[in-house]
């Protein structure tokens, strides 16, 4: 039976290849798949994004090696980011209601 971090880990797969295999070429998520992942999956994120190129610029900044396209290795950049953001805010949460007991 696998661990609930390995469920996580698959789901985490799963969900990049059902965006990624949209436009015939598995693998990596082109812009438009990148968009459909991040407001079906990650719609709470792109919602506090004020700047409504956000998508574009994140595209940017995860495709390090200049396809045009995001692979399994660039996703995971966001996914980690976001993460380190979340619990950081976890953190934060959890001290702040310790303090008001």
């Amino acid at each position: 039976m696998p661990s609930e971090l390995e469920k996580a880990m698959e789901s985490l797969i799963m969900v990049f290849h059902r965006y990624a295999s949209r436009d015939g070429k598995n693998g990596t998520l082109s812009r438009r798949e990148l968009r459909e992942l991040m407001e079906n999956e990650l719609s709470g994120f792109l919602k506090s994004q004020k700047d409504p190129a956000a998508v574009d610029k994140i595209m940017k900044d995860l495709d390090t090696n200049g396809d045009g396209q995001v692979d399994f290795e660039e996703f995971v950049s966001l996914v980690v980011g976001l993460s380190i953001a979340c619990e950081q805010c976890y953190k934060m949460q959890l001290s702040t209601g310790s303090k008001k007991k």
